[in-house]
């Protein structure tokens, strides 16, 4: 066990496999695509190739075939197998330097059961989907969730299919703007409880850890910006995405928090994200 823990420190010790494992971490419990992994983290697929391979013999991360395709995941056990043997000599000894575990993190929902919970939804342009998301949540439990959305790469305008939807929809458009994930990062900026990403690429994205360890999820979506055609097969895509988030989100704000714990929580968390996007 003790080989295979330094195998694992070592294998980690170069800074780009150490960014492939931490990719595929942030987007758990997805399975990606090689070709995917390198696009994100602007390697050769050659050189992801060789990466994938070295943290796949020690078992960090796994690997399936669909088809012609080679699919990645990050090993969970592996991470927390990492975890426990850096630190178990320290916390026979020393419990007050170790570092808390999740569900101390995190404070039991069960024990506030009436605080409203701060959720962000981040997207790469906050001109749609995470717009949606924001919009969708307020309006449908807006006393007890506060929705905030962002984008990583902020743009200026918000999609006129997006306003217009939300609008025929009955929402509120007055207030909606495009925000940088900046503003919620800073000195003052309200502590997330919960914060999902609704794309691929601004949850393959590295950003810094959120204080306080909120839930994270990964929800993501097709971009419905990109829709090619006639408007009306562009409004048709802007529809579905609508329709797929409101569904999860219907099914995040029926969650029974109160008796669940941070793991329960997070588990649940997943499988909505796994709903598929088509679903009505």
């Amino acid at each position: 066990m003790e080989s295979l823990l330094t195998d694992r420190l070592a294998t980690l010790s170069h800074p780009q496999r150490m960014a492939v494992f931490r990719l595929l971490m942030r987007r758990y419990p997805d399975e990606l695509p090689a070709g995917e992994i390198a696009t994100a983290l602007d390697l050769k697929a050659s050189t992801a190739s060789v990466y994938l391979s070295a943290l796949t013999q020690v078992a960090l991360i796994s690997q399936r075939r669909d088809g012609t395709r080679l699919l990645y995941a990050v090993n969970l056990d592996a991470a927390r197998e990492i975890v426990s043997g850096l630190f178990v000599d320290c916390c026979r000894g020393r419990a007050d330097l170790c570092p808390p575990q999740v569900s101390d993190l995190l404070t039991s929902l069960s024990a506030r059961p009436d605080k409203t919970f701060n959720v962000l939804f981040v997207c790469t342009g906050n001109s749609a989907r995470s717009i949606f998301a924001e919009t969708i949540l307020r309006d449908i439990a807006g006393e007890r969730f506060t929705a905030y959305s962002a984008g990583t790469a902020a743009r200026s305008d918000l999609n006129p299919f997006a306003v217009a939807l939300l609008g025929a929809k009955g929402h509120d458009t007055s207030g909606l703007r495009a925000k940088s994930i900046t503003e919620f990062q800073g000195k003052g900026a309200p502590r997330m409880d919960f914060v999902f990403t609704v794309c691929d690429r601004a949850a393959n994205e590295d950003c810094p850890v959120w204080p306080g360890q909120p839930v994270s999820g990964h929800w993501g979506l097709p971009d419905p910006v990109k829709a090619t055609g006639t408007d009306a097969q562009k409004r048709l895509a802007f529809q579905q995405t609508y329709a797929a988030l409101r569904n999860r989100i219907k099914a995040f704000t029926s969650l029974p928090f109160e008796s669940l714990d941070a793991g329960s929580l997070q588990r649940h968390v997943d499988e909505i994200g796994r709903q598929p996007a088509t679903q009505e």
